[in-house]
């Protein structure tokens, strides 16, 4: 069969699932923060998007869909220097689109899957364009917003490592630009939150995938098999490390910048499987399919996330809570004949989405799931209710 062909299958059903899954999620708190908050390049996106297709999921959606679809094929070309077996590639594909932080970062809005994107975009360019088209690259994505700087910093030491003086000149000043302008956030008392750390990066790549990528950058490291790939890849993640020995630390500023080592884990992984006889495959095997079964149980988890809420005694504990119920509440109130209300800024900043205003004149108050008032708005998942509350008319005469 046609690698080609295949690989626009997956991506096409891949999209299919994206697409439908927007349908089924209501913008979060951070999301409207996003949206309505201080001017950013990802607001701009997103307002364009909104600007052609009106405010609602789809708008919201469609940018992430495109950065996420667009990396997906970006990766195809820029790990054919690592994989050049298009099979090998595929399969490489088919596990990217089913890491639980990518499809995070395909649906939801945030800085994640821009950089992604990004990310793979100057790989690509810095493999096949000149460098005056690279220096270009750079000087937009200073300006985009501070989810660079740390590019900047692992092209600096990749500089070093490479002897090119201008290359680090222009990267060091780069880096020292986007500190000045956004700068890096370290704030908060210290105190340590590396477990939790590596336990995100777990959950975002899934236990095996994360040690697997942790075992290859080491790897390489002691072997001096490393290129650019490697050093995007292993600064960004060294220093989230060291962070973290500090502060919490925000995953989706990092996280992005470890898809890079997907090839060169992807390379290991298959020159492993290839010097060995038959015989002796069998672990390599086992080792993928366990993989694969976890990616795919991991993506029915999300997608079929409502589902969960007859197991969960809180709904408020729902890892996908914070995505729920204002789409719904909405078009309750609406039904009720009610434009506007004042509530928590929370859900007020989620209503404004779905055309529900600020005023005085209506009070949303939320109420305990085990009130039995029958003028209550309750919103239900699966005949389960996850969300109760009480309107209040105030007499402004």
């Amino acid at each position: 069969m046609n690698h080609r062909f295949v690989l626009f299958l997956i991506l096409g059903i891949d999209a299919f699932i994206l697409f439908f899954q927007t349908s089924s999620l209501s913008i979060s708190h951070a999301e409207s923060m996003i949206l309505y908050g201080d001017i950013s390049f990802l607001q701009l996106v997103i307002k364009t998007s909104i600007y052609f297709f009106g405010s609602n999921d789809f708008a919201l959606r469609l940018p992430m869909i495109i950065f996420h679809l667009l990396s997906a094929l970006l990766l195809y070309k820029v790990s054919k220097k690592h994989v050049p077996n298009n099979k090998n590639r595929l399969w490489l594909i088919f596990v990217f689109v089913l890491l639980p932080g990518v499809i995070s970062s395909a649906i939801i809005v945030e800085s994640a899957g821009m950089v992604i994107f990004g990310l793979l975009f100057f790989v690509y360019a810095y493999e096949n364009f000149s460098r005056k088209f690279i220096y270009l690259i750079l000087g937009i994505y200073v300006l985009i917003g501070g989810e660079f700087v740390y590019l900047f910093l692992a092209l600096s030491i990749f500089s070093i490592y490479t002897k090119q003086r201008t290359f680090f000149i222009f990267n060091m000043f780069a880096f020292f630009t986007s500190l000045f302008l956004y700068g890096v956030d370290t704030t908060g008392l210290p105190q340590g939150h590396f477990l939790d750390t590596i336990a995100v990066y777990t959950a975002i790549f899934t236990p095996i995938i994360f040690i697997y990528i942790f075992y290859i950058l080491y790897r390489r490291y002691l072997t001096k098999q490393i290129d650019i790939l490697w050093f995007i890849a292993s600064i960004a993640f060294v220093f989230s490390l060291l962070l973290s020995f500090r502060q919490r630390i925000e995953l989706e500023d990092f996280a992005p910048y470890l898809i890079l080592a997907l090839p060169l884990a992807a390379q290991t992984f298959c020159h492993s499987y290839r010097v060995r006889l038959k015989m002796f495959r069998t672990k390599y095997k086992v080792a993928f399919a366990i993989s694969l079964i976890m990616l795919v149980l991991n993506s029915l988890v999300v997608f079929f996330n409502k589902e969960i809420y007859i197991l969960i005694d809180k709904p408020q504990n729902h890892f996908a809570y914070n995505m729920h119920v204002a789409k719904e509440l909405a078009y309750e109130l609406k039904n009720r004949g009610i434009e506007c209300v004042d509530t928590d800024y929370k859900m007020a900043s989620r209503l404004k989405f779905y055309g529900v205003t600020n005023c005085n004149t209506n009070i949303l108050t939320e109420k305990s799931l085990k009130d039995k008032n029958k003028k209550n708005v309750t919103i239900s998942y699966s005949n389960r209710a996850v969300y109760k509350a009480y309107v209040t008319k105030v007499n402004t005469n």
